[in-house]
């Protein structure tokens, strides 16, 4: 089985963005979408992993290397993941999305592609697709032991966001980090995580045109969009609501962080938020994984620390305690 990277990215190679068009009546009932997973590069496969579990206290599981290119998996117990890759062997067999990525990243770790789950897969296809998004086939995923398809994905060939992103589903018995026949408990068991990860909750996406991101995720029918301020990496824009997670826009507020991150990298994935069932213990985590303190903030999801993962990672991870309300944006 092909690492499911290598289908999320069939038509990344396009780097032009596909045009604003407003929504029509019919578009606006979009299917219902929630936060699925980002793709986060490493230097290595080894690197990145151990990066996960060693400094940051998360329970990363195998995956696959068909072709040169392996995937790793840390999976939370809402269904969201982040899915870890590397490549293993000089000259591995890229699709075009995996190459536009490394040209991107220039063999440097970071992340420039997420996921969006879609209530209905098929019918999100073709309302994008009358917006004018010019989407990719529909992919299937792997045959289950039951003949079922596991997951189904599309991206697009023109991208409509400053990242690159693609929409899917899963069968509901699709549960690609345990065995064809796992023992009772596994499923449970491969999502407990030593600093204690509930969800994967926030993207946060850095582009010098937040408006033009907003926009488009308006026609998706994510709405809601409330201003925004992250001192820490001197950064501003709008947090987009996604049920009672978010997406946050960021565009550089002065120098530091950001503006050198998109000076140097472009558009990407800058950071991500993490809910922790405690967040003093995965501090503590961190900071012995680091060798030194990191502070506390107020942020989108209430209190929150930085994880110093940019340099190894390429981007940030911020840890929040779980338990925010029903809107992450506070719309």
């Amino acid at each position: 089985m092909r690492p499911l990277l290598l289908a999320a990215t069939l038509a990344f190679a396009a780097v032009a963005a596909a045009p604003i068009r407003s929504a029509t009546p019919a578009q606006r009932q979009m299917p219902a979408t929630s936060i699925d997973h980002f793709l986060l590069w490493g230097r290595s496969i080894d690197q990145v992993s151990a990066d996960m579990a060693v400094k940051l206290g998360f329970q990363v599981k195998q995956g696959r290397d068909p072709a040169g290119l392996a995937n790793r998996y840390v999976r939370f117990a809402d269904g969201s993941y982040i899915e870890l890759l590397g490549m293993t062997r000089a000259n591995p067999e890229l699709d075009p999305g995996a190459q536009a990525d490394q040209v991107s990243l220039k063999g440097a770790a970071g992340a420039r592609t997420l996921g969006l789950r879609t209530t209905s897969l098929d019918r999100m296809h073709d309302a994008v697709a009358a917006l004018g998004w010019t989407p990719t086939s529909v992919f299937d995923g792997p045959k289950m032991a039951n003949g079922r398809t596991g997951w189904r994905l599309f991206a697009f060939e023109k991208q409509p966001l400053s990242s690159n992103l693609f929409l899917i589903d899963y069968d509901k018995a699709w549960a690609p980090d345990l065995s064809a026949t796992p023992a009772p408990g596994d499923w449970q068991a491969a999502r407990v995580h030593p600093n204690g990860a509930r969800a994967l909750t926030a993207y946060w996406l850095l582009s010098a045109d937040v408006e033009r991101d907003r926009t488009q995720l308006a026609a998706l029918g994510l709405k809601n969009g409330k201003p925004i301020r992250l001192p820490d990496i001197a950064a501003r824009g709008v947090c987009v609501s996604v049920g009672n997670k978010a997406i946050l826009l960021l565009q550089p507020d002065g120098a530091g962080i950001a503006a050198d991150a998109l000076q140097s990298g472009g558009p990407q994935i800058i950071g991500a938020s993490v809910a922790v069932a405690d967040l003093a213990r995965a501090q503590r985590l961190v900071e012995r994984g680091y060798e030194h303190s990191v502070k506390r903030y107020s942020g989108t999801f209430g209190p929150s620390f930085l994880a110093p993962t940019r340099d190894d990672l390429g981007m940030l991870l911020e840890f929040h305690a779980a338990g925010r309300g029903k809107d992450a944006c506070g719309m």
